[in-house]
């Protein structure tokens, strides 16, 4: 089930530890994706803590909500871009989308398999998008003070197997949200060390939250017979006989 737009929204802009984890997600986010200069972005489930940095360059963001989440204007003081939208049918043309993002949206859906068949429609040849899911093996995930503890939580493998079902094309994979989820003052102002520490140290290998990045490919149709019938080379004047010379008269 998906999470209320208002608790949400709660925890990424009103929590130290929900602003933390906007911080970190979306730094990672930007590491992958440093730029969208004229291009579509598309946000789905609870995105928008993410899709700021591109409203200036980007052509288009638009971050679509799920109706049993709700939705909220989106970005505060700027034209609302945030759209309600179901599930499985989304108001975005078919090929029109460059770079999407996931987040609170996956591990929530009561459809999973249409959710992701709408995700590869919208985008184009060779588009991109980023999969945000808590990490079945990490902390967030066995917590309930953070969105991050409800719905489906994934592994790697689990994930990227569920994309190649679905005619995605993994690639980059990381974890990260390495501090604890947790409030107390001592871990928010440990926050910065652990998440550096998380990338380095073989003990903190479980980040509470996965993100993966996939391509959108199509292939080329193909004809049966096409590749034989290009090989053998086209005689227009088959069958017709030589001319014989013509007879005089006697």
């Amino acid at each position: 089930m998906h999470l209320d737009v208002t608790d949400l929204r709660d925890f990424y802009y009103r929590s130290a530890l929900g602003r933390s984890a906007q911080k970190v997600v979306r730094g990672e986010l930007q590491a992958l994706w440093p730029e969208a200069k004229g291009q579509y972005v598309l946000g789905f489930g609870f995105a928008a803590p993410l899709l700021r940095p591109y409203l200036a360059q980007a052509r288009r963001v638009i971050a679509l909500m799920p109706a049993p989440q709700g939705v909220m204007p989106w970005p505060p003081g700027m034209p609302n871009v945030s759209v309600l939208c179901e599930e499985s049918l989304w108001p975005v043309e078919t090929g029109a989308v460059d770079k999407l993002v996931l987040l609170h949206g996956l591990e929530t859906s009561e459809r999973p398999t249409a959710l992701l068949e709408e995700a590869w429609r919208v985008l184009g040849p060779g588009g991109r998008a980023v999969f945000i899911v808590p990490n079945r093996a990490g902390l967030w995930s066995r917590s309930d003070a953070t969105p991050f503890g409800y719905g489906r939580p994934f592994s790697i493998g689990q994930l990227e197997a569920m994309l190649r079902q679905h005619e995605f094309v993994p690639g980059k994979s990381l974890s990260t949200l390495y501090q604890p989820p947790s409030v107390r003052r001592s871990w928010r102002k440990a926050a910065n060390f652990l998440e550096g520490a998380g990338r380095h140290l073989p003990v903190f290998a479980a980040g509470g939250v996965l993100m993966v990045e996939a391509t959108k490919q199509t292939s080329q149709p193909t004809r049966p017979n096409l590749p034989e019938a290009v090989r053998r080379p086209l005689r227009v004047l088959e069958g017709i006989t030589q001319p014989e010379p013509a007879r005089r008269g006697h």
